[in-house]
C-alpha cells in the first residue's frame, strides 16, 4: 500500500487575503489542488513551484506568510 503525504503551499495577496494549495503525495504522483478556485493538476516533480506559480498567476498572492518581518522602529534615537 503506497504511503499519503499531504503539505500545502500558501501565500497571501497586497489585501492580506490567504491562499492555499494543497499537494498529496501518493508514491511517485503528487496531486497540486488550490482551496480556492479549485484547480487541479499533476506533478512529479518541483509542486510546490507549480503551487506558487499558480498562486502567483491566478490569484496575484505573493506574500510568503514563512517570511515575516517586523518593520523597524525608525533609526535609534541617541541618549542626551
Amino acid at each position: 500500500m503506497p504511503q499519503i503525504d499531504t503539505s500545502k503551499v500558501s501565500r497571501w495577496d497586497l489585501h492580506g487575503r490567504e491562499y492555499v494549495v494543497h499537494i498529496r503525495r501518493t508514491g511517485l504522483q503528487r496531486t497540486i489542488r488550490c482551496a480556492t478556485c479549485g484547480w487541479r493538476t499533476g506533478a512529479r516533480f518541483l509542486p510546490w513551484l507549480k503551487a506558487q506559480e499558480h498562486l502567483t498567476r491566478a490569484h496575484q498572492a505573493t506574500v510568503d506568510p514563512s517570511n515575516r518581518r517586523v518593520p523597524s522602529a525608525g533609526p535609534p534615537v541617541p541618549d542626551h
